[in-house]
């Protein structure tokens, strides 16, 4: 249903969470004439130009804590992605029948352009960025936000005209929506996540589900053949399936040889890609390729140009990013690796000699599931954060394993016991949020440590037995 801005003028609408999402909310509700509200647990900057400037046009702002009386008197609430939507002051208002909203959400309303939504465990930003590369190639023009770090509102508020929206989505946003319904909505993958926050397995999977609720017979799912979990669904879905493997040969999706990627219709329609060019490396890229070729395809994409941007396009900052070879040691920052599935692939991207560096805040899940690729490919595990016990108890029998107070240290120990051919591998399979202010702050001083080493000819071996003295805990 799209609304009309009178539907939503004089409404007494609160937005809870004022970072990045929260203000984009602020901004449309405002120019929509609605009565707002924010609030947000946090304390704001001493001089915020925002909020001044805001509560200039009327907006009434909350800080610091979350009174129930603004949510039990609001006709609608709007939750930024990282609120928690069982907070005892939202579970109230949800029973007396107060709607409540993703940014999302909202912005659906408003938008009659297709939308392609992209989640999953891992690789929704690859992809999402990827695909917009491809359908810009062919001459479409194109919005990308989301979960990206663009509010998927600003299409409204920055009047934008576009063929596509391409749309990253995250479980958090999945889970307030009501009628969200992207044309083509795409599931990369399932795997243990953000289990801090959901019950179960099963509670954060539902959420994912939701990009599917709404989908009818004229649009499309794309979906991850090889993951069990993204199969599940499909017997459920009203849309068109198109599902995509790396490892089956398909008589409907799309799938590789590993030459070549294929798309493929029943009604005959086949179109080949080679992979030979490809830049991006890893199983899971390569999934998350299929996808946005898929997506591509149906989008009536040319292509010769899609082949294009395969061919150049290079991935993303903080994802198996290449940083620099020193002394013939090659380091690699994968600080997007914020779960064990990330960590898992990017483990399996390299054949062995790995000195892997991990840890950090946990966010659940089964880490024991990395013992086998631990064992084959990793020489030396550098643990920091707040995981370094439960590292040491987890893999010290099955690879060696040291301490590293900060990341600086970590590179510094990676750098005296490495070797011409090995990989220092960044890849924390932990949020950053113990140590660094994310897992892009955490990126950029792993570049920085890595950019100020100096070619070293110490005897790695005789260094290494020393840390091990220097490093392990006392008593297990």
């Amino acid at each position: 249903m799209i609304l009309s801005p009178m539907e939503l003028k004089g409404k007494k609408v609160l937005v809870v969470g004022f970072a990045n999402t929260g203000k984009a909310v602020t901004r449309f509700l405002l120019n929509q004439g609605a009565m707002v509200t924010v609030t947000d647990q946090r304390q704001p900057e001493e001089s915020s130009e925002d909020i001044t400037s805001l509560k200039k046009k009327g907006i009434s702002f909350v800080f610091g804590d979350h009174p129930q009386e603004i949510f039990t008197g609001s006709d609608l609430i709007v939750l930024s992605p990282g609120v928690n939507p069982n907070l005892t002051s939202i579970s109230q208002a949800r029973k007396q029948g107060i709607p409540i909203i993703s940014e999302i959400e909202l912005a659906s309303w408003f938008i009659n352009t297709p939308i392609i939504g992209i989640t999953g465990t891992n690789g929704k930003t690859t992809t999402t960025t990827l695909l917009s590369e491809i359908l810009r190639a062919s001459g479409f023009s194109v919005f990308t936000g989301g979960n990206i770090g663009n509010p998927m509102i600003n299409f409204i508020n920055d009047n934008v005209k576009a063929d596509f929206l391409v749309i990253e989505v995250s479980s958090f946003q999945l889970e307030a929506t009501e009628k969200f319904s992207p044309h083509i909505a795409i599931l990369l993958n399932l795997t243990e996540d953000h289990l801090d926050r959901y019950p179960d397995f099963a509670a954060y999977c539902a959420a994912k589900y939701r990009i599917f609720r709404n989908q009818t017979q004229n649009d499309f799912a794309i979906l991850n053949y090889d993951d069990k979990f993204c199969r599940a669904i499909i017997p459920s879905l009203s849309a068109q399936v198109l599902p995509f493997s790396r490892k089956a040969i398909l008589t409907e999706g799309v799938f590789t040889d590993g030459k070549l990627l294929y798309f493929q219709k029943k009604e005959g329609l086949t179109h080949s890609y080679l992979l030979s060019k490809v830049k991006l490396f890893g199983p899971h890229n390569q999934e998350n390729i299929l996808a946005a070729v898929g997506a591509a395809e149906l989008c009536g994409c040319i292509p010769e140009r899609t082949q294009e941007v395969l061919e150049n396009f290079l991935g993303l900052h903080h994802r198996i990013e290449f940083v620099q070879e020193i002394n013939g040691i090659s380091f690699y920052n994968d600080s997007k690796a914020t779960n064990i599935d990330a960590l898992f692939k990017s483990l399996h991207s390299f054949s062995g000699n790995i000195i892997l560096i991990a840890g950090g805040r946990e966010k659940g899940g089964d880490y024991s599931v990395l013992k086998e690729e631990i064992k084959k490919r990793v020489k030396l595990l550098i643990a920091i954060g707040e995981t370094q016990e439960k590292f040491f108890n987890l893999f010290s029998r099955i690879t060696p394993i040291v301490f590293a107070p900060d990341l600086e240290e970590a590179v510094k120990i990676a750098m005296q016991n490495g070797k011409k051919g090995d990989t220092v591998l960044l890849s924390p399979g932990c949020a950053s949020f113990d140590m660094f202010k994310n897992y892009e702050d955490r990126g950029e001083k792993f570049i920085q440590a890595v950019r100020q080493l100096r070619p070293s000819h110490k005897n790695h071996k005789e260094h290494f037995s020393s840390l091990r003295r220097q490093n392990e805990p006392a008593s297990h």
